[in-house]
C-alpha cells in the first residue's frame, strides 16, 4: 500500500471513530498532497509524499515557536496535534551515528577533496536520509567533513 493510500485509509478510520482532531489533520495532509499534484500535474510517489510531509512538519514547528512567543498556547497545542499525526507517516529517524556513517561513506564514494565537492556528496547523502534526518544538520556535518580534508 502506498503512503498516500494509507493516509486516505486513516482518514476513513478517523471518520468512523469520530476523531475530529486527527481527521482535520489528515485532511490538511491530503489537501497539501492534492495541491502539489495539481500544481505540478503529476501523481505523487512515496518519496514526494514524504517531501510534502517533511515540509509540513517544519512549518508546524516554526508555527509552534511563534505561537508560544505570542502566548497563544491553544494554537500551539493544535499545531502539536498536527505534528503528532504527521510523524505517524514519517519513517524512523536515523541516529546521529548512522548519519555520520552515511556522510563518511558518501565522502569516500565521491572522492571529495574539499568544499568544491559538497554538491556531489550531498547528492549521494540526500536520498538516503530524506525524511529521516534534519537536512540542515546533515549539511553542517558534510561541511565539517570537507573542511577537515
Amino acid at each position: 500500500m502506498t503512503l498516500k493510500a494509507r493516509i486516505t485509509e486513516d482518514m476513513k478510520s478517523a471518520m468512523r471513530a469520530r476523531d475530529s482532531g486527527r481527521l482535520n489533520a489528515i485532511r490538511l495532509i491530503l489537501a497539501a498532497l492534492k495541491q502539489k499534484e495539481v500544481d505540478e500535474r503529476i501523481e505523487l510517489d512515496d518519496a514526494a509524499v514524504l517531501g510534502v510531509l517533511d515540509k509540513m512538519l517544519k512549518q508546524r514547528k516554526d508555527s509552534i515557536a511563534q505561537f508560544e512567543a505570542a502566548g497563544r498556547h491553544d494554537l500551539a497545542q493544535q499545531e502539536q496535534l498536527e505534528i503528532s499525526v504527521l510523524q505517524d507517516y514519517m519513517p524512523q529517524p536515523l541516529s546521529d551515528e548512522a548519519v555520520v556513517a552515511l556522510v563518511d561513506q558518501a565522502v569516500r564514494e565521491s572522492g571529495a577533496a574539499g568544499m568544491q565537492d559538497m554538491a556531489r556528496v550531498m547528492a549521494l547523502v540526500r536520498p538516503q536520509v530524506a525524511g529521516r534526518a534534519d537536512m540542515g544538520k546533515v549539511s553542517s556535518l558534510v561541511k565539517a567533513r570537507l573542511t577537515a580534508r
